[in-house]
């Protein structure tokens, strides 16, 4: 008899955590923000909405990026900070891809000089009660790369940088 209840005890609770609402997280945008000789910087933007009234941990931020089913960075960001209660919380996942990479890619970039991507991320949130859970993101796109003639036109300044940036740009397909 005390075994059924213990069972009815687990189902119950079993329930109310399947149905008890979950922050839910989405990948709003991805910019390219910052060129070097030697790599390019993707910035993913996140954006987390809350359903508690207290803060939540972030445990970790994993992410991966990949090009014609080839993986070409992935890594975490380990502790970045927790989600608001009752809002919305944006986050920056800074996706450091070295430009050897990108070129060993060639025959995907083509004459058009861009490459298709696939950015997947896993937020690793701490719930009470429930424990770590994981919020799973993906994005697929285009990446338009700057050329080489871009890189050497100028003495490597801010202004220049930027320059690089305008001609490069991240488009999400649908």
């Amino acid at each position: 008899m005390s075994e059924s209840i213990i069972d009815k005890a687990k189902n119950y609770v079993a329930e109310k955590v399947a149905n008890m609402k979950k922050p839910e997280a989405e990948l709003t945008d991805i910019d390219l923000t910052k060129f070097s000789r030697d790599s390019v910087t993707l910035n993913a933007k996140v954006s987390i909405t809350n359903p508690y009234s207290h803060s939540i941990p972030i445990c970790e931020i994993a992410y991966t990026l990949k090009s014609a089913d080839r993986v070409i960075a992935s890594g975490t960001v380990p502790d970045p900070g927790s989600i608001k209660g009752n809002e919305v919380t944006k986050l920056e996942v800074p996706v450091k891809v070295p430009y050897s990479i990108l070129i060993s890619l060639a025959r995907d970039v083509g004459s058009d000089w861009d490459i298709d991507y696939e950015l997947q991320i896993g937020l690793i949130i701490d719930i009470p009660v429930v424990g770590n859970i994981t919020i799973p993101l993906s994005q697929k796109g285009e990446i338009k790369l700057p050329t080489f003639s871009d890189f050497f036109k100028g003495g490597g300044s801010k202004e220049d940088e930027e320059e690089v940036a305008k001609k490069s740009r991240v488009t999400k397909k649908e």
